[in-house]
């Protein structure tokens, strides 16, 4: 089956979310459409998506904020998986980090997400244990 490369735009963003919930691991209270809108209009080529047809069939968000290389939201539909998909999406986010200047990508996987990190090992990528990751949430006022 085929597919295309190519990058988000407004008009994917309901289609997208749903394909967050049905296809990612970890879909995040943090998911919605003025996350999405704004993330566009910030930098709107770092939302990658392979389409087959009118279809979402795969996501990366390849962050990048003059400093560090950023993947979030790699997701493939469950039925398209073993297919490129997710390898073309990462090709394209490097390709993309590398003309930025950027000289290392990293990835947030959470520990017990076993196809994950699958899917990272084998396109190279490694963790990194002596890291941990801090958050705190922030609120409007």
């Amino acid at each position: 089956m085929a597919f295309l490369l190519r990058t988000a735009d407004s008009s994917d963003i309901a289609a997208l979310l749903a394909f967050w919930s049905y296809a990612a691991e970890n879909t995040s209270r943090e998911d919605s459409a003025q996350a999405v809108a704004a993330l566009l209009a910030r930098d709107p080529d770092a939302l990658l998506l392979a389409v087959d047809g009118d279809e979402i069939v795969g996501s990366l968000v390849a962050g990048w904020d003059g400093w560090r290389c950023h993947l979030y939201r790699y997701a493939v539909h469950p039925e398209r998986r073993r297919q490129g998909i997710g390898r073309a999406l990462l090709d394209a986010a490097e390709q993309r980090f590398a003309a930025l200047g950027g000289r290392r990508a990293d990835a947030m996987v959470l520990d017990d997400n076993d196809l994950a990190a699958t899917a990272w090992t084998a396109a190279g990528y490694a963790r990194q244990p002596q890291w941990s990751r801090w958050v705190k949430p922030l609120t409007s006022n």
